[in-house]
């Protein structure tokens, strides 16, 4: 085979292990968003329909906590093994894309409940604006006003988003793991601590170490696939068990009980879960196959999934608004049921689209001017010296090498393909 053939038919493999690797990516990608989807539903069945306080929508939080502690470590680790890494640069972005991602439809929504003084919450808006809703609503111990009660997970979030960086990309890479198992540990301590030290109040759930297990599981899975994809043989043998665990302690929470039983519920049902949602959220990562990964990357609930943060933010202002006109509205949203679910759901889900398309998915388009690693500065003769070199365009655009490299190592070019999953 003559020089040209041979570089010809290395070209076009390369190629089509390009195109089945995006392929594979685009995969991974629909199928968290179709994680995304499945939580924001459990968070309106608890909202719209369920009568009993359901504790499906907590599970749903829960499930996005460990989503976004999984997404950030992972994009933060990929930027840090980069060839150009730099510690201030990363950070730089980081905190620019989630800013773009987050504030601007957080703030509109802040705006429009403060003008119109929706349930009474212009008072205490500034808590919500510094995120600080979750110690807002820990210190008055009620969900006052209520229309704002989601904001303690975007709080916490938030929170975590702040300190959570500096961890990963600053402390030494062989304790990244180890910090990770130690938070997680802090904060089942936390928890352990309640039944002896206090009575049931919402400062057991809102403080953030409440939260740190499931985020920080998220990002000890991302951690911990640096190094194997291969699960731990204790972690295959555990998930059915404990998942069977929560589920029967689901059915005992509606059942009378002593308060050491309630205390015992309550830990049970925030722990147990961690393990199968974080192998949940580990499998769709990497692609998850047969019926159940086809299932989870439908069309309806991927493009759900892309809209869930506006879902999350705006169902409750939807719910005031649609309660309110109960008059005009020929079916029951003033009680949870499904009139309720299906006018309110479907407000929300059509709110959240236009946000999405009007708003969010344009204001994206600007993380492409704050990357995680700065781009090289080519000398302009090698440059155009590469000019016609087929392999210097990466998925139809002109791509510098270190992007081209970068498909040698799936791992590092995940911090360019998967940021915008966030």
């Amino acid at each position: 085979m003559g020089g040209k053939e041979r570089c010809s038919w290395e070209w076009a493999l390369s190629r089509r292990a390009s195109y089945k690797g995006v392929s594979m990516q685009n995969a991974r990608d629909r199928q968290l968003d179709g994680l995304r989807a499945i939580a924001v539903t459990m968070v309106l069945y608890a909202h719209f329909y369920a009568a009993d306080g359901s504790l499906w929508g907590h599970l749903g939080v829960r499930l996005f906590f460990v989503l976004s502690g999984f997404l950030i470590t992972r994009v933060l680790l990929d930027a840090r093994y980069a060839d150009r890494y730099e510690p201030s640069t990363a950070l730089k972005s980081f905190y620019a894309r989630r800013a773009l991602r987050i504030f601007p439809p957080y703030f509109a929504m802040l705006a429009f409940v403060w003008i119109v003084n929706l349930e009474g919450v212009r008072g205490n808006v500034p808590w919500h604006a510094l995120y600080l809703s979750n110690f807002w609503y820990a210190l008055q111990n009620e969900w006052n006003p209520w229309v704002l009660c989601h904001t303690w997970s975007l709080s916490i979030e938030e929170q975590f988003y702040v300190a959570w960086p500096l961890v990963i990309l600053l402390a030494p890479r062989r304790s990244i793991e180890l910090i990770c198992i130690a938070v997680i540990a802090c904060s089942l301590a936390y928890r352990l601590c309640w039944p002896v030290t206090a009575t049931p109040s919402l400062m057991r759930d809102l403080l953030p170490f409440a939260s740190m297990d499931a985020l920080v599981s998220g990002a000890l899975l991302a951690a911990y696939r640096t190094r194997t994809p291969i699960w731990p043989k204790w972690m295959m043998l555990s998930w059915a068990p404990l998942a069977a665990a929560f589920f029967i302690l689901l059915w005992l929470k509606s059942t009378s009980t002593t308060p050491a039983l309630e205390w015992a519920t309550w830990i049970g049902m925030e722990v147990l879960p961690l393990v199968p949602l974080t192998m949940l959220v580990g499998c769709c990562s990497v692609g998850l196959g047969g019926y159940v990964g086809r299932l989870v990357q439908l069309p309806p609930l991927t493009a759900l999934g892309r809209i869930s943060y506006g879902i999350y933010l705006f169902h409750p202002i939807v719910l005031s608004l649609v309660v309110k006109a109960q008059p005009w509205i020929p079916v029951n949203v003033s009680e949870q049921g499904p009139g309720r679910f299906l006018v309110a759901g479907g407000v929300t889900l059509i709110l959240a689209a236009i946000s999405w398309s009007v708003f969010e998915k344009r204001l994206n388009l600007l993380k492409r001017h704050f990357p995680y690693v700065a781009p090289r500065n080519d000398n302009p003769v090698a440059s155009l010296a590469h000019a016609g070199n087929p392999a210097d365009r990466v998925h139809g655009r002109r791509g510098h090498r270190s992007d081209i490299h970068a498909r040698d190592n799936p791992r590092r070019d995940d911090a360019f393909q998967t940021s915008d999953v966030q």
